[in-house]
């Protein structure tokens, strides 16, 4: 597994709705893509969670290299590229993946916690401890899905996962305007692809 993702700041005036228009027409462009294990299509509105920004930044899970390199060079980041400018797309080696206990749901939320490893941290123990964060996001409720990697050129841990609602809470409102069961930035997912979801390797990937 390969977790790839760009972030698109965009000004404090802009209006959102053009993202979000944007995914509603190429959104399904990505949902058969080979090797796509998924792709979150994910906005930070600001001050809508704690953002501090606008922002778009898709979220990619890849079971195959090659399906992330044919979307790289192959037009579809080309397309993006052109319209925004070339962002810089951080890539991380996947460490674990889990189905969360509401795996079946739609996924409404996203929650992405970057850390960074401690130059006196073991390594083992340190991304054991990821792959164990992952596990326990998973089981917590209204969890759809959650996973770890790491980027072994800044020594950094990313933790990844989607939820269906905020808090395990039902009614709109909360779940409209509360926050998962997990720390991090928080986004709201407007769209997923997720083609090769089902082969994604489940748990500790060594």
């Amino acid at each position: 597994m390969h977790a790839l993702q760009y972030e698109l700041t965009l000004p404090a005036d802009y209006d959102t709705e053009i993202i979000r228009t944007r995914v509603s027409r190429r959104g399904h462009l990505l949902d058969d893509w080979p090797g796509l294990g998924l792709k979150a299509y994910l906005l930070r509105e600001r001050g809508v969670h704690g953002s501090p920004v606008n922002q778009y930044a898709p979220f990619y899970l890849w079971n195959a290299v090659d399906g992330m390199n044919a979307f790289l060079w192959g037009g579809g980041f080309q397309r993006l590229s052109d319209d925004f400018g070339r962002p810089q797309a951080r890539q991380w080696t996947g460490l674990a993946y889990e189905e969360g206990v509401a795996a079946g749901a739609p996924a409404r939320f996203a929650v992405r916690r970057r850390r960074p490893v401690p130059d006196a941290a073991v390594l083992a123990e340190a991304v054991q401890e990821a792959v164990d964060e992952a596990g326990r996001l998973a089981r917590q409720e209204g969890a759809v899905l959650a996973a770890a990697a790491v980027d072994t050129s800044r020594w950094e841990t990313v933790h990844f996962s989607l939820w269906e609602h905020p808090e395990g809470r039902e009614d709109r409102e909360d779940r409209e305007h509360g926050t998962p069961k997990a720390e991090g930035d928080v986004f709201q997912v407007l769209h997923l692809s997720a083609p090769e979801r089902a082969a994604l390797p489940r748990g500790r990937q060594w």
